[in-house]
C-alpha cells in the first residue's frame, strides 16, 4: 500500500513538474494574413486558410503545417503556440480587395483575440499594398472609423492597441519582401515609432506569391537572427 502511494506521489510530482516546465516556456500569438494560415490551425476556425493538405503543386509546395513558418520558428526555439488568428486575404486596415469593407476580418478587428502570450508576431500588410488599400496620413493618436480604412493610421492603431491591451508582451512586426514602397515604409515607420521590434524580410522563395517550403524557412530563419538583435 505504502508502495503505491510513494508511486503516486512521484507520479504527480513529475506532473506538476511537466506543467510547470510548459508554463515557462514563451507562448507565442500570431496575427497574420494567408501566409501564416493552414487549414484547422487558425483560431477562430471559420477564419479563411490559403494553405492545406491538399496538394495542388501548381500554387504551393507546403501542404504539412509543419512547414509552416510559425510552427518552425516555435519548434526551433522551445516556444508554445498560444493562437494563430491568422487570416486568408485580410488586411490591416479595414478597406480589402475592390474597396470592399473588410471589417470582418482586418486586422484591427482581430487584434483583440491572441490570448495570453509572451510575444505578438504581427505578420501583414501584403493585402493591403496588392489590394491598394488607401494609404491615408501617419496618426498616432484620436483615431476615428474613417481613420481605420486607411493603412497608415490603421497600423498605428494596431500596434497602439496591441501595446494596451497587451502589456509586457514583445511584439514583433514582420515585413514581407516585395512589397511596394508605400507599405513597406509605412510598417518599418509605425513600429519604429511604438518602439517594437521589426524585421524586414528578404529573398524570400515563393510561389504563386506565397512562401514555399523553402521560403517558409527562409522567413523563420530570418525572424530568429533579426530577433536577437533586437
Amino acid at each position: 500500500m505504502k508502495r503505491i502511494l510513494r508511486l503516486s506521489a512521484l507520479v504527480g510530482l513529475c506532473l506538476i513538474s511537466l506543467a510547470s516546465v510548459a508554463q515557462s516556456r514563451k507562448g507565442v500569438s500570431i496575427l497574420g494574413d494567408s501566409y501564416s494560415t493552414f487549414k484547422g490551425h487558425v483560431t477562430p476556425e471559420t477564419n479563411v486558410s490559403w494553405y492545406s493538405t491538399k496538394i495542388d503543386t501548381a500554387r504551393t509546395d507546403v501542404n504539412q503545417v509543419s512547414d509552416l513558418w510559425w510552427h518552425k520558428l516555435i519548434r526551433d526555439n522551445g516556444y508554445r503556440l498560444v493562437r494563430n488568428n491568422s487570416y486568408s486575404g485580410a488586411t490591416i486596415c479595414n478597406t480589402g480587395y475592390g474597396k470592399n469593407d473588410y471589417t470582418d476580418r482586418s486586422f484591427v478587428t482581430r487584434l483583440t483575440d491572441l490570448g495570453s502570450p509572451d510575444i505578438i508576431y504581427v505578420f501583414g500588410g501584403t493585402n493591403d499594398d496588392w489590394a491598394k488599400s488607401p494609404l491615408g496620413e501617419y496618426k498616432y493618436s484620436g483615431w476615428t472609423r474613417e481613420d481605420l480604412f486607411q493603412v497608415r493610421p490603421a497600423t498605428a492603431y494596431m500596434i497602439a492597441s496591441l501595446i494596451e491591451r497587451y502589456p509586457g508582451t514583445e511584439i514583433v512586426v514582420i515585413v514581407n519582401s516585395d512589397l511596394g514602397p508605400d507599405v513597406t515604409s509605412t510598417l518599418k515607420t509605425v513600429a519604429d515609432h511604438y518602439g517594437v521590434g521589426c524585421v524586414m524580410l528578404h529573398d524570400i522563395d515563393k510561389k504563386s506569391g506565397h512562401p514555399t517550403v523553402k521560403g517558409m524557412s527562409q522567413i523563420a530563419s530570418q525572424i530568429e537572427k533579426a530577433s536577437k538583435q533586437i
